[in-house]
């Protein structure tokens, strides 16, 4: 089993910043691909970012592309999501995730946080 724990999350205005953290306890870190989904009310969870295992390879939903990192420190068993320029649309629930594939979709990650609230207000 692989425990993952996000923080991070909480309420900015538009325009602002934040942060989010998801440290993996319990499985080899460096042997999972990483992502980021999120989960806004009343929709269903969608992909944000992922990174490859040693971190060189990284992918991003269209909406995040210019706006959002994805990195991770391997030695501190920790992946990072950056995100700036935050918007409404950006409020969400949103979720870590590993996988021993490199993947997009939610049905290949087998190892799940419990989710960090990101609220954007206008």
């Amino acid at each position: 089993q692989m425990q993952l724990v996000e923080s991070g999350g909480g309420l900015v205005q538009a325009g602002g910043s934040l942060r989010l953290s998801c440290k993996a306890s319990g499985r080899t870190f460096m042997s999972y691909v990483m992502g980021w989904f999120r989960q806004a009310p009343g929709k269903g969870r969608e992909f944000v970012a992922r990174i490859s295992k040693g971190g060189t390879s990284k992918s991003y939903t269209d909406s995040a592309k210019g706006r959002f990192t994805i990195s991770r420190d391997n030695a501190e068993n920790t992946v990072y999501l950056q995100m700036n320029s935050l918007k409404p649309e950006d409020t969400a629930v949103y979720y870590c995730a590993a996988s021993q594939r490199t993947a997009t979709t939610d049905s290949s990650y087998d190892y799940w946080g419990q989710g960090t609230q990101v609220t954007v207000s206008s």
